[in-house]
Order: C-alpha cells, then structure tokens, then sequence
C-alpha cells in the first residue's frame, strides 16, 4: 500500500470510490471483499491527510489590504 502514499486526492478518491462501488454490488469473494476495505481504509486516510493539508495552506492565505495575497505570518 506504499503505492497510495505517492496518488493524488483525486485519483485516491476515485480508487475509494470504485472499491464502495465493489464493495455494494455484494459480488466479490470475501477474501477480496476484506483487501479492497482494507485498501479504502488506507485511501481514506490518505484522503483526509491531503484534505487537512490543503486546508491549511488555504487558511494561510489572507488577503491585504492592497489586494495581495499572503500567507499569516508575512506583514
């Protein structure tokens, strides 16, 4: 799962997607049915770490006065 650390959020959410998709058609064989969960957990988090990160950054940014973007700490 080294692999998912590497994935961008979007293509990490469309592999979660694609695995609650399996996962609710009721079609795989157990064995597989716990790897795919085990693998959504994995990209879930990873999801939500790039999700906490962006936020971040995004709370960073204000605005001056002048219209010029900075972060927090810069005057």
């Amino acid at each position: 799962m080294d692999d998912i650390a590497k994935l961008s959020f979007e293509d990490a959410l469309a592999q979660l997607e694609a695995i609650v998709r399996g996962l609710e058609s009721g079609q795989q064989k157990l064995e597989d049915a716990i790897a795919a969960y085990e693998r959504g957990a994995a990209l879930k988090a990873h999801c939500e770490t790039k999700l906490a990160q962006a936020e971040a950054r995004v709370q960073a940014i204000v605005a001056r006065a002048d219209g010029a973007l900075a972060l927090k700490n810069e005057d």
